[in-house]
Parts: C-alpha cells; structure tokens; sequence
C-alpha cells in the first residue's frame, strides 16, 4: 500500500512509536556492541590466565621431577653405603661371637 494511501491519523499514532522502537532497537544494539566487547577482553582475560596457570603447572612439574631425581640419587647413594657396611656388620657379629667364645674358654679355664 502506497504511503500516500494511508490516512493521517494512523501515520500521526504510528510515526511516534516507529521512532521510539527505532531507538530502543539502536540502544539495544549499542548494548550488544557493549557486552561483546566485554566477552572478548573476559575471552582474552581467561585465556591469559589459562596460559599462566599451564606455565606454573609445567614448572611445578619440571621442580617436582628434579626433586624426585635428586631424592633418587640420594636413596641410591644411601644404598649403596648400607650395602658396604653390612658386611662390616656380618664380620663384626662374628668376632663378638668368637670373643664371647673366647671369654667362655678363659673363664672354664
């Protein structure tokens, strides 16, 4: 239907609510406009402290394999000096039982 057609009561109700709806869909969208910028510095913001958190997490996971490394070496080590000393212990019992022996002999005698 051509504008021309349409009576001017009607054109003078709805001109003014066009308007106003115009401007509420403007405000809307500037609104829109505003929360997506919001997303994406909250989208970027959750990414950087995601990459953060990785970065500690691939430290704390390197420290805690030196750490264990370390540990390793040093119950190796530990080992290692237990399995020279016991048979130092073996010959050591072994002489308190032949002193004991011994003691046994001198006081028979």
């Amino acid at each position: 239907m051509p504008a021309e057609k349409i009576p001017g009561w009607i054109e003078r109700l709805l001109l003014p609510k066009l308007s106003e709806i115009s401007g509420d869909i403007k405000a809307i969208n500037s609104r829109i406009d505003s929360l997506e910028g919001k997303i994406d510095s909250l989208r970027n913001e959750t990414k950087t402290e995601i990459n953060s958190v990785r970065s500690e997490i691939s430290s704390l996971r390197n420290e805690t394999k030196i750490e264990i490394s370390s540990m390793r070496n040093d119950m190796n080590v530990r080992l290692d000096s237990l399995e020279k000393r016991i048979p130092v212990i073996e010959k050591i019992a072994a002489l308190e039982l032949k002193i004991a022996n011994l003691e046994k002999r001198l006081a028979v005698a």
